[in-house]
């Protein structure tokens, strides 16, 4: 009698995907993304918001490195350029997202 009710009960049951709970179906997908924005998108997003404010933060004087690795000397900052010494009487305009980074003052 009792496996009889059990299969009652097992027929009224929806078939697997259908008619389940939403969440539960999205709940790995949604984990995914979590996953990829606290480890991928929000770092990135980090790294990005301080490069924006190291580049803002140049002024004259400062010692900056490009991506190719030129050393300069910053001496004077434009909308979105900056001109710099390189040598002694060597002047180049530097685009400032070809900044790398700028040097800590030596003493």
């Amino acid at each position: 009698m009792t496996l009889l009710s059990f299969a009652a009960m097992a027929s009224n049951q929806p078939a697997s995907g259908q008619g389940g709970n939403p969440l539960l179906t999205f709940l790995p997908i949604i984990l995914i993304f979590a996953v990829f924005w606290f480890m991928i998108i929000r770092p990135q997003k980090k790294q990005q918001d301080q490069r924006r404010a190291m580049i803002e933060a140049i002024k004259r004087g400062d010692r900056i490195v490009t991506n190719g690795g030129l050393y300069a000397t910053v001496r004077d900052v434009k909308a979105d350029h900056v001109v710099a010494t390189i040598a002694e009487g060597v002047k180049v305009q530097i685009s400032k997202s070809a900044i790398g980074g700028v040097l800590a003052e030596e003493e």
